[in-house]
């Protein structure tokens, strides 16, 4: 499983790194970070719940 960001939506508000610090993260310019791609089977409730709380829908997981 792989977190898919979808640029053209994403604003950078930084929610999704608020509740997955290790996989997302919001640069100097505002713009987001895919620190990890790859989604193992005991991150996957934390890296769903960033997804669901992006306020712009930019982000996805690619089963």
């Amino acid at each position: 499983m792989k977190v898919i960001v979808d640029r053209t939506k994403c604003t950078g508000l930084g929610v999704c790194e608020s509740l997955a610090p290790y996989f997302f993260e919001v640069n100097e310019s505002g713009e987001l970070e895919l620190l990890k791609e790859d989604v193992a089977a005991d991150e996957l409730a934390t890296v769903e719940e960033a997804i669901a709380s992006c306020p712009t829908a930019a982000l996805h997981i690619e089963r």
